[in-house]
């Protein structure tokens, strides 16, 4: 570690001791089933979120946590695995899992790692510093993390404690915890889409944005892209650069979307309070800005449309495909395209009960669909599927009564974003979602306490002065 480095941690928690009122711990651990303490917060993902999380609970003194992620450490998120753009596409002075502490912002250890002029220079941050970045912020705090650790099932235990089965290095084991915070980011509560029209088709023609692609091997091939969001783009451009023969792009909008409602949205009121507003204006909003989708920055298209061997197709969406001697052929209104690959950017559905760490109770956790029913101008089934979420992130039940232990699962993830807005996957609300994460969380805890905090005051008897008799004055010594 550079001697820039050394001293930025230095700062930091000198930084950290000077806002470390109030100091008290508040928790006492519960005791599992299996004679252990159990964990007061079991944070699932170890990425920019759960880091982000962990770190608003430390500070909170709630330090009994526990953050997973089945990813090997540094590979935690998209940023060195499915994330195909060479940089951030947020601005560079976004600040998210530093939870406005000055030097643990990205731009401080950019600074002590490449130094102040490389920082004045820079335009977007190179997604493999970002994942360095994280990496360092993880280690700074002292985030207690296990890697390689799947999360396989969530089940009710005794004493309002959750069981959460988890795998490692092909062990199972069961970690208790009062709560666990889902931090799984775009997996949170479905999987990637493949459109029905390409179901058929065999998988080594047909992947996901988020698939282990091979893409040397499509060098000399003919690659269809369906969807038109950045993810769509950047893996276009990822197989054009590795020599894709052809690459069209299948927008099925009549005209591609520019505009990125997400650089809108991205004021204090907003994402701070849209979860304060009523069904309706939630549903309204959020409606808006998701059927719009999310844009993509310039540089993005440009790395696409510099090769004269990619074709964009406006008002293109795919009715149906068929397997034909000289490769996949997709029907679109604007006539048949054939490919040898297809990769599916259309994003993520809902299917709570595809989880399996969701599957024993996903019919009961409420949607959207279950609380609210739009006006008639203003529905969508794929909305409705999104989880309806209490104001501290927890599911809520369909039924009340079946499995009130659901309170306490919070999810932080995209499919949090029709109750709270940009939170679980967005770094430009961190610094307003997480707290109010960290607000309900804590909250929860201390209410479920409230008759041990009662009982403490109660038995408080520590003096903070001692009073002596005074000396008597000259009157009483008369």
């Amino acid at each position: 570690m550079s001697d820039a480095l050394t001293t930025l941690q230095t700062n930091v928690r000198a930084d950290l001791g000077k806002i470390a009122h109030p100091h008290a711990a508040w928790l006492e651990p519960k005791t599992g089933p299996d004679g252990k303490p159990a964990l007061d917060v079991l944070v699932v993902g170890a990425g920019q979120s759960g880091i982000a999380i962990g770190f608003g609970l430390m500070r909170s003194r709630v330090s009994n946590i526990l953050a997973i992620d089945k990813a090997e450490e540094g590979k935690e998120g998209p940023w060195l695995t499915y994330a195909r753009m060479p940089t951030l596409r947020s601005p560079k002075d976004y600040t998210g899992p530093d939870l406005d502490i000055p030097s643990l912002t990205y731009q401080s250890w950019h600074e002590a790692r490449f130094g102040n002029e490389s920082w004045q220079q820079l335009g977007l941050i190179e997604r493999g510093h970002w994942a360095e970045y994280l990496l360092w912020l993880r280690r700074t705090i002292g985030l207690p993390v296990r890697n390689a650790c799947e999360l396989l099932e969530i089940a009710p235990a005794s004493d309002g404690l959750l069981a959460a089965r988890v795998k490692r290095a092909g062990e199972i084991e069961t970690l208790y915890a009062r709560k666990i915070v889902l931090a799984t980011g775009q997996e949170g509560m479905g999987d990637w889409m493949v459109p029905e029209q390409l179901a058929h088709l065999p998988a080594r023609s047909v992947a996901t944005v988020a698939d282990d692609i091979d893409f040397e091997r499509l060098r000399g091939k003919r690659v269809a892209v369906i969807g038109a969001g950045a993810s769509a783009f950047d893996n276009a451009a990822t197989a054009l650069e590795a020599g894709a023969a052809e690459v069209h792009l299948l927008c099925r909008r009549a005209q591609i979307q520019v505009i990125q409602p997400y650089r809108w949205l991205t004021f204090r009121g907003f994402l701070r309070h849209l979860s304060d507003l009523d069904d309706a204006w939630r549903w309204r909003f959020m409606r808006k800005i998701l059927e719009m989708r999310e844009g993509f920055p310039q540089p993005t298209y440009d790395r696409c449309a510099r090769h004269a061997n990619f074709t964009l197709h406006e008002g293109a969406p795919v009715a149906a495909t068929r397997e034909t001697g000289s490769g996949i052929e997709l029907e679109t209104p604007r006539g048949a395209i054939t490919a040898d690959f297809v990769i599916c950017g259309t994003g993520i559905d809902m299917n709570f009960a595809g989880r399996g760490e969701l599957a024993k109770f996903a019919d009961n956790i409420a949607t959207w669909a279950d609380r609210y029913q739009p006006p008639e101008g203003e529905r969508n089934e794929r909305l409705g599927r999104f989880p309806y979420l209490a104001d501290d992130y927890a599911f809520t039940e369909r039924v009340p009564g079946k499995t009130p232990w659901i309170s306490n699962i919070h999810l932080f993830a995209i499919a949090s974003t029709m109750s709270f807005g940009p939170s679980g996957s967005s770094i430009n609300a961190m610094t307003t979602a997480v707290p109010k994460l960290v607000d309900g969380l804590t909250r929860g805890l201390f209410r479920a306490d409230v008759e041990r905090h009662w009982g403490s005051l109660g038995a408080y008897d520590v003096p903070q002065a001692v009073v002596t008799r005074p000396a008597r004055t000259m009157e009483e010594q008369r």
